[in-house]
C-alpha cells in the first residue's frame, strides 16, 4: 500500500508546486481569469481537452464500454468530430474576435458581439454558467470519492474531501495559470495511463478473435456497433452518444483556452494535438471497458454486480490485475488528473463570472486590480464549498447515480446554454 500512497503524494506535490509558481503571476483579474493570454499551443491543447474529458471519461466512459460493448465507440466518433469543429473551424475566428473586443470571458464576448444594450444577456449568461458549473464540479467531487473508494478502499466522503482540498488550494493560489499548467501535466498522465492499460490487457489475452467470441457468448449485442439489431431505438441511442461531442463546440471551459492562447498561430499548431489527444484517450477508455467486460463477467451475470454501479469500477479492476501496487498508485493519479483538471478550470471560470461578469461590470466598474484578484480567490473558495455541499447531498439522496449521467447533466446544461449562442456569434 505504501507504494500507492507514495505515487499519489508525489502527484499532489507536483500540483501544489505548479500552483505556487502560477500564483506569482496573478496580480489582477485578467491574470487570474485568463493568465494574461500567454498560453502556448501545448498547454492550451492539453488543458482544453483534459478539462473537457473529466472523470466522466476514466470512470463513466470506461463503464459505458463495459455495459454496451462496441457500440460505445460511437462516443469516440462524436467527440472527435466535436473537437475538430471547435479547433479547426471555430478556434481562430473566436480568438480573433475576443482579441478585437478585449474579452476576458465568454460572457464578455457574447455581450460585445451581440451589442447588448441592457444587462439581461450578461446576467443570464453569468448566472446560467455558475449554476451548471456548480453541478458539473459536484459531479467531479463525487467521482473523487468513488475513485478513492474503488482504488484504495477509502471511505467515499474522506476521498472526496481530500481531492477537493488539494484542487482548491492550487486554484485559489494560482487561478487560470495554475489550472492550465496543472492540466498540461495531468493531461499527460491521463494520456499515458489510458493508452497503456488496454494494450497491456490485450497483450495478456493475446487473441482478438478470442475476445470477440467471448463477448459474443456473454451477449451478442456487445459486438454489434448498433448495440444489437439495427432499429429506431438503437439508432437513437447511437445518435445520442455521438451528439455528446457537440459539447465541445462552444463550451466556455474549452473555449477559455482558445481565448487565452498567445496568437492564432498557436491554435493552428494546437489543433492537431487536441484532435490526436481526444482520439487516443476516448478510444482507450472504451477499450478498457470492453476488455474488462470480457475478463470479469460471463453469460447471465449482471455486469453491475461485478463492476459496480454503471460498471464504473471496471478500470480499477483491470488495473489491479494488470499492474503492481506502485503503478496502481499512478492510475489513481490518472483518475484524479481527469477530475482535478476539470474542477480547477471550472472553478476559475465560475469565479471569473462572479467577479468580472457580475461584480466588476454591473456593480463596481472601478474595482482595483488587487481587490479583483482577492475577490476572485474568495469566489473560487465559495463556489468550491457550494459544489462540495451539493455533491454530498446528491450522494445521500441518489445512491444509485452513475458518474456518466451525473457529469453529462452538468456538461449538457453548459453546452445547451452556450454552444448555439457561440455558433451564431461566430457565423451569423
Amino acid at each position: 500500500m505504501i507504494e500507492k500512497y507514495s505515487v499519489i503524494a508525489l502527484y499532489f506535490t507536483v500540483l501544489l508546486v505548479l500552483g505556487s509558481f502560477a500564483a506569482r503571476g496573478v496580480r489582477d483579474m485578467k491574470g487570474f481569469v485568463i493568465g494574461g493570454k500567454s498560453l502556448s499551443f501545448w498547454v492550451a491543447a492539453f488543458s482544453a481537452q483534459a478539462t473537457g474529458e473529466s472523470a466522466w471519461l476514466l470512470l463513466g466512459v470506461t463503464g459505458m464500454g463495459a455495459m454496451l460493448g462496441f457500440s460505445a465507440y460511437w462516443i469516440v466518433v462524436g467527440e472527435v468530430v466535436g473537437v475538430f469543429f471547435a479547433w479547426f473551424v471555430m478556434g481562430k475566428r473566436y480568438k480573433r474576435l475576443t482579441d478585437l473586443y478585449s474579452s476576458i470571458t465568454m460572457t464578455d464576448f457574447l455581450v460585445s458581439r451581440f451589442q447588448s444594450k441592457t444587462t439581461i444577456l450578461r446576467l443570464l449568461s453569468a448566472i446560467s454558467l455558475i449554476i451548471f458549473v456548480l453541478i458539473y464540479i459536484s459531479a467531479q467531487i463525487d467521482a473523487t470519492g468513488s475513485a478513492f473508494e474503488a482504488f484504495l478502499g477509502w471511505n467515499y466522503h474522506q476521498g472526496a474531501l481530500v481531492g477537493f482540498g488539494i484542487v482548491v488550494l492550487y486554484c485559489v493560489a494560482g487561478g487560470f495559470l495554475a489550472a492550465a499548467w496543472t492540466d498540461m501535466f495531468q493531461g499527460a498522465v491521463m494520456l499515458g495511463c489510458l493508452v497503456v492499460l488496454p494494450v497491456v490487457a490485450w497483450l495478456a489475452i493475446g487473441n482478438s478473435a478470442e475476445i470477440i467470441s467471448g463477448l459474443s457468448a456473454i451477449d451478442p449485442a456487445l459486438v454489434s456497433v448498433w448495440g444489437g439489431e439495427f432499429n429506431l431505438i438503437n439508432a437513437s441511442v447511437v445518435l445520442g452518444m455521438m451528439l455528446i461531442g457537440l459539447g465541445f463546440v462552444g463550451s466556455p471551459q474549452v473555449f477559455a483556452r482558445l481565448l487565452a492562447v498567445r496568437s492564432e498561430t498557436e491554435i493552428d499548431r494546437g489543433k492537431w494535438v487536441a484532435l490526436l489527444f481526444t482520439f487516443l484517450v476516448d478510444a482507450s477508455a472504451v477499450s478498457i471497458g470492453v476488455l474488462g467486460r470480457y475478463l470479469f463477467t460471463e453469460q447471465g451475470v449482471d455486469p453491475e454486480s461485478v463492476l459496480g454501479n454503471g460498471a464504473q469500477n471496471v478500470m480499477s479492476e483491470l488495473v489491479h490485475v494488470s499492474f503492481p501496487p506502485w503503478i496502481v498508485g499512478l492510475y489513481v493519479a490518472a483518475v484524479l488528473s481527469a477530475i482535478m483538471s476539470t474542477v480547477s478550470s471550472l472553478l476559475v471560470m465560475a469565479a471569473g463570472a462572479v467577479t468580472h461578469d457580475l461584480y466588476a461590470k454591473l456593480v463596481n466598474p472601478s474595482i482595483s486590480d488587487a481587490f479583483a484578484a482577492r475577490l476572485c480567490r474568495y469566489s473560487t473558495l465559495a463556489i468550491a464549498i457550494g459544489a462540495m455541499a451539493l455533491a454530498t447531498l446528491v450522494s445521500v439522496i441518489a445512491p444509485e447515480r452513475t458518474i456518466f449521467w451525473f457529469a453529462i447533466f452538468g456538461w449538457s446544461g453548459i453546452a445547451a446554454t452556450f454552444c448555439p449562442m457561440v455558433i451564431l456569434a461566430l457565423f451569423w
